[in-house]
């Protein structure tokens, strides 16, 4: 089974999901490379926007997948992966074009800095979700931490990475995190939720988006996810996170 898939739809949409079920959509190197092959595509002239998803109805992504990624033991080695993702984050932060999180299920960990590099969030009613990083002993290393800290009230921000637990939808939503909850057909409910922006022109919305890119270069983005991504790379090699991991591979078997 092919681990993500790509379709474009009506309106100008390129819909990717995370086509691993059977592992909570946990994120490996091939569905890094889908998700940069998705940007790739979305820069084309007719598609107007990004939409990413997880397959089936319970989860949106559970984060890296940590039966490949607990094999990475080293502060080099680590920085390897978490590089390589956070690169690809940042590009879809700052595509020029909308991008939208589908989240059909729970995210988790890594899933939730997928979904923070996204534009704009809709949640499925009753789902959770939550940066559970620093249960592990480490902090986000793929630049979500940064990102949040951009989109988000500094305090709520900060909650929601140091109390590293699930949350529900709706507290995520009073946060300033979910955009919108719904409670149906998630791709009739994303046509909705897009609808006027999609009615709008490909360079109105490039040059709107555009304004928010320029603030983020401004700002030394990209240098300050960098450093996100070093300090997570030292923490990874600890002794305290393998544990941690191993205990809770554990009790997932």
């Amino acid at each position: 089974m092919k681990p993500y898939l790509l379709e474009e739809r009506e309106q100008g949409c390129l819909l990717f999901t995370i086509n691993r079920p059977e592992k909570r959509n946990a994120i490996n190197f091939d569905v890094m490379d889908g998700l940069s092959e998705a940007i790739n595509r979305t820069k084309k002239p007719g598609v107007k926007a990004l939409i990413i998803t997880g397959a089936g109805e319970d989860a949106f992504s559970s984060g890296g997948d940590l039966s490949i990624f607990h094999q990475l033991k080293t502060e080099e080695e680590a920085y390897g992966m978490l590089s390589k993702m956070s690169n690809i984050l940042y590009r879809l932060l700052t595509l020029p074009k909308p991008t939208i999180a589908l989240i059909n299920g729970t995210a988790v960990g890594g899933g939730c800095e997928l979904a923070a590099a996204c534009d704009f969030r809709i949640a499925k009613k009753g789902q959770k979700a939550g940066f559970i990083q620093g249960s592990l002993a480490i902090t986000t290393g793929w630049g979500g931490g940064t990102i949040l800290f951009e989109k988000l009230l500094a305090g709520n921000a900060l909650k929601i990475l140091m109390e590293s637990r699930l949350f529900s939808v709706e507290e995520l939503a009073d946060f300033g995190f979910i955009d919108h909850i719904y409670d149906g057909d998630r791709e009739e409910i994303c046509d909705v939720f897009l609808r006027k922006i999609l009615s709008l022109e490909t360079e109105v919305l490039t040059a709107y988006k555009n304004m928010l890119i320029r603030k983020w270069t401004e700002s030394g983005l990209q240098q300050r996810i960098e450093e996100e991504v070093r300090k997570c790379a030292v923490l990874w090699e600890k002794d305290v996170h393998h544990e941690l991991v191993a205990k809770f591979l554990e009790r997932k078997s």
